[in-house]
């Protein structure tokens, strides 16, 4: 009986100790993304009338915004068995490379049309006045590779579904879509939803 209450006794106190040594890092997770948001400046009516840009320059500026924001998604990702990251031009490279860098994965860019110098695959996608092109490598992602894919922005979802598109057609699993930022009213989340692409975004933005 006594070793029994003995042992309860280790088992609450342990709880207990754990739970306050948690607590102080749950309250700075919240902290560091409010620093994170803070960090990115909204300019109004760019690039045209009506429209709220999030500038993420402002973020990549500021070095310790920057840390936070890389070590948030590295520790969301360090054990779900990542073997390659994907990033789409430009901003993509931004977030992704550090990220590989830290996991120890290779980093593969999409590019658009022409930047890549050897043989590619190709997917083009709809914007809201005409189509863009992006390319992958085709030894970039091997069969079976676990993918995540990295970009700084959601918003309708297009040039991530168009990535995702490319990382399939090699034979790569996409295990998540990785955001900065998303933009809510846009309907990204629940297009990649409908394509079965599980998507994270650190921060929400409204889309106006």
């Amino acid at each position: 009986m006594f070793i029994s209450c003995f042992f309860l006794s280790v088992y609450i106190d342990f709880r207990t100790s754990v739970f306050y040594s948690l607590a102080p890092i749950m309250t700075a997770n919240a902290q560091q993304l409010q620093f994170i948001k803070d960090s990115i400046e909204t300019v109004p009516d760019y690039p045209k009338p009506g429209i709220l840009f999030r500038d993420i320059t402002t973020l990549l500026d500021n070095p310790l915004a920057y840390q936070i924001t890389i070590d948030l998604l590295v520790e969301r990702y360090r054990d779900k068995g990542i073997t390659k990251i994907v990033g789409t031009e430009a901003r993509g490279f931004l977030f992704g490379a550090p990220v590989a860098l830290r996991l120890g994965v290779g980093f593969v860019p999409v590019r658009k049309a022409g930047k890549l110098p050897r043989e590619t695959l190709s997917e083009t996608y709809d914007l809201e006045y005409g189509t863009d092109t992006l390319e992958m490598h085709k030894d970039s992602v091997k069969e079976n590779d676990k993918v995540l894919v990295i970009d700084d922005l959601l918003a309708t979802g297009g040039t991530v579904e168009a990535t995702v598109r490319l990382i399939r057609r090699l034979g790569g699993e996409v295990s998540e879509a990785a955001f900065i930022i998303g933009l809510l009213g846009l309907g990204g989340a629940e297009r990649l939803q409908r394509q079965g692409i599980s998507s994270f975004t650190l921060l929400e933005f409204p889309d106006h």
